[in-house]
C-alpha cells in the first residue's frame, strides 16, 4: 500500500462543492470523497503555515515540537513522518512545500553535514525531497524572503520566461499596459496571470508528482508515501486564464460578520480586525476582486486533481494507493472583519479532509461523512498503521483514523485543541505583553468553542449550536461560567499531558520494572537470605586473593 498525501495551502473547508459551496464546483475532489470518507470537523493544530505543518509532519502539538510560528526552526532530532515511516519500511518523499526552517545551529553543533543523507533529512523535515519549493519568492529592499533556490523559477527559465524572478513577474502578476501588475496588490486579482496555464504552479507540481510516482514504481523496492504539497490557493491571489474570470462578484458570498463584533471585542480579536489585513478585507471591493481569484485557484486545483486521479487510474495506482486531501489552514477572506488566518474561527482553523482507502476493509464507509473531532496530528499515526509500523503513542499525540475509515466502533475524543503564538505580531507590543504571554489556546467540542488568552486577558467562547457563525462572544458571560470552567479543566488536563518523554515507551518502562536486582542494585535489603541466591552471588563468598 502506498500513500499520496496531498496538502493545499490556505484552502478553506467550505470552499468545496462537497462541503456545500453553492457556486464553486469541485467535481474531481467530490468524486474522491464519493470513494472515501469526508471529515466534517477536522482541525489543524495552529492557524499559521509553519506551525500547522510541523504538527502534521511530527504528529505533535506546537508546544511539543516547538515551532510556534512561521520562521521558527524545527529542532534537530525531532521525530518526523519520514523517521516513523522509514522505520516501518516505507519511503517518505516531498513534492512541493513544507514551510520548514532547518535548525542550522543544532546541525552545526552536532556536526551534521547539510549535504549528507541525514543532514538533508534534518533540513527537509524528515522527507527525502524529490523537489522542494515553498513558493514564496518575494523580494524586497533587504533581499529575498526565501534564500533557498527556486526549482520553479528554474523551470520557468527553462521554458523561456525572462528575468531573474519569473515567479514574481509572470506566475504571480498580470499586465497593465507594458508594466507588471503584481499579484501582491489585490487590485490586480481580477487580471489573468501573465503565464501559460500549464506552466503555473499547480500544474507544474502535479506533473512533478506524476514523475516521482513513475520513478518510484520503476524502482519498486519499497512502498512509498508521497507528500504532494501545493503552493496555492495561498496568496498572492492571482490565477491564469481561463480561471481568472470564471467567477465574479455575483459569486462572492456575503461576509460572515456583524457590527456587534466590533463593539468591545476581545483585545486580540480587536487587534486582528484593525490591522492592515483586517481593514483591507473589510472592504467589499477587495473581497469582490480577491475571492473570485481565490475560487479560480481552487477550480484550477480541482482540475489538476482530475488530471492526477485519471492518471492514477490508467497506471493502476488507484487500486493500491491511499489518497488524502487536506489543507494546512483556511483563510478569513473578510469573515469576522479579518483577512489571513491568525485566529480560531472556523474559516481559519477547520480544514477539508478526505481520505480514500482502496482496501476492502474500507468498503463500508465509502461515500460517507464523519463528524468526529479529528486533528491534523491524527494523520501520521494513520500512515504509520498503513505502513505496518508499531504504534508510538509516547511520541505521537494524535490517533490513527483507521477505525473511522473502517466504520468500526471507537471511543473518540470529545474535544480538540489548537495553539497560536503571536509574539512576533505587533499586537503583542500594542497589548503590552511579554513574548511568553502572547499565546492563545483553543478547545472545541461538539457544541462549544473556547479560546484562552495568556497575559491576564479574558477568554472567548462561542456556542456553535445556536451561533454556528461565531458572531456572539460569550467569554465574559457570567451565565456561561460552568462551560468556561469545563473548558479550563480540559485545557489543564491537556497541559499536564506527558509530551516530552519520547525516548522510552510505556511498554519499555514497564519491562524495566523489577530488573534492578538482576543488575546488582539491591536497595532496602537487610540480610542476604531475603533474596534468591542468584541475586546476591556477586556479593557473597571469600575475599579475592592474588
Amino acid at each position: 500500500m502506498n500513500i499520496l498525501y496531498i496538502m493545499f495551502d490556505q484552502l478553506r473547508f467550505d470552499y468545496l462543492s462537497c462541503a456545500g459551496h453553492p457556486h464553486l464546483q469541485t467535481p474531481h475532489i467530490d468524486a474522491l470523497a464519493a470513494k472515501g470518507v469526508r471529515f466534517t470537523r477536522a482541525y489543524v493544530q495552529s492557524p499559521t503555515c509553519g506551525s500547522s505543518r510541523m504538527s502534521s509532519y511530527t504528529g505533535r502539538y506546537p508546544s511539543s515540537h516547538g515551532v510556534q510560528f512561521n520562521g521558527y526552526p524545527l529542532r534537530v532530532g525531532e521525530w518526523t513522518m519520514g523517521d516513523h515511516l522509514r522505520r516501518a519500511g516505507m519511503g517518505c518523499h516531498l513534492i512541493g512545500k513544507t514551510h520548514m526552517v532547518a535548525d542550522a545551529d543544532g546541525m552545526e553543533r552536532l556536526g551534521l553535514a547539510p549535504d549528507s543523507v541525514i543532514g538533508v533529512r534534518q533540513s527537509e523535515c524528515g522527507f527525502d525531497p524529490f523537489i522542494r519549493d515553498d513558493g514564496l519568492w518575494a523580494e524586497g529592499p533587504d533581499g529575498f524572503y526565501d534564500a533557498k533556490r527556486s526549482p520553479y523559477n528554474e523551470y520557468l527559465k527553462s521554458k523561456g520566461y525572462p528575468g531573474e524572478n519569473p515567479w514574481n513577474d509572470f506566475a504571480n502578476a498580470g499586465v497593465e499596459g507594458n508594466d507588471v501588475a503584481s499579484g501582491w496588490f489585490m487590485v490586480n486579482a481580477d487580471k489573468p496571470a501573465n503565464i501559460a496555464e500549464e506552466d503555473s504552479e499547480t500544474p507544474w507540481l502535479t506533473t512533478q508528482a506524476m514523475e516521482f510516482i513513475t520513478q518510484a514504481e520503476a524502482k519498486g523496492d519499497q512502498p512509498w508515501c508521497a507528500h504532494l504539497s501545493y503552493i496555492k490557493p495561498h496568496w498572492p491571489y492571482i490565477v491564469p486564464a481561463p480561471y481568472h474570470d470564471m467567477y465574479g462578484p455575483e459569486h462572492v458570498l456575503p461576509a460572515v460578520r456583524s457590527e456587534a463584533e466590533r463593539e468591545d471585542p476581545h483585545p486580540v480579536f480587536g487587534g486582528m480586525m484593525n490591522n492592515r489585513i483586517g481593514r483591507t478585507f473589510s472592504r467589499d471591493e477587495v473581497r469582490e476582486r480577491v475571492i473570485p481569484a481565490y475560487m479560480g485557484l481552487i477550480k484550477q486545483a480541482d482540475d489538476q486533481m482530475g488530471r492526477l486521479f485519471a492518471w492514477l487510474e490508467e497506471t493502476g495506482r488507484m487500486q493500491d494507493t491511499m489518497i488524502v486531501v487536506t489543507s494546512d489552514h483556511g483563510d478569513y477572506l473578510g469573515d469576522h472583519w479579518m483577512g489571513e488566518k491568525n485566529l480560531f474561527h472556523e474559516p481559519s482553523i477547520k480544514v477539508p479532509l478526505i481520505i480514500y482507502d482502496p482496501r476492502a476493509e474500507a468498503d463500508a464507509t465509502r461515500g460517507s461523512t464523519c463528524d468526529e473531532l479529528v486533528e491534523a496530528i491524527d494523520l501520521l499515526p494513520t500512515f504509520l498503521e498503513v505502513a505496518g509500523g508499531a504504534p508510538a503513542p509516547h511520541i505521537l499525540e494524535g490517533r490513527s483514523l483507521m477505525p473511522l475509515l473502517r466504520g468500526e466502533e471507537a471511543e473518540w475524543r470529545d474535544h480538540a485543541v489548537a495553539e497560536f503564538d503571536y509574539a512576533t505580531n505587533p499586537i503583542c507590543e500594542t497589548l503590552g505583553l511579554a513574548p511568553k504571554d502572547a499565546r492563545l489556546f483553543m478547545v472545541v467540542d461538539r457544541r462549544w468553542k473556547f479560546m484562552h488568552a495568556e497575559g491576564g486577558l479574558r477568554p472567548m467562547l462561542f456556542d456553535l449550536e445556536t451561533d454556528p457563525d461565531e458572531l456572539v462572544d460569550l467569554g465574559a458571560s457570567a451565565e456561561h461560567a460552568e462551560v468556561i470552567d469545563l473548558m479550563y479543566d480540559r485545557l489543564l488536563a491537556w497541559g499536564l499531558r506527558m509530551s516530552q518523554r519520547i525516548t522510552l515507551s510505556d511498554e519499555q518502562i514497564a519491562a524495566r520494572r523489577g530488573k534492578a536486582p538482576r543488575k546488582g542494585i539491591l536497595l532496602g535489603v537487610y540480610e542476604p537470605d531475603e533474596l534468591a541466591p542468584e541475586l546476591t552471588a556477586k556479593y557473597r563468598g571469600a575475599v579475592p586473593s592474588e
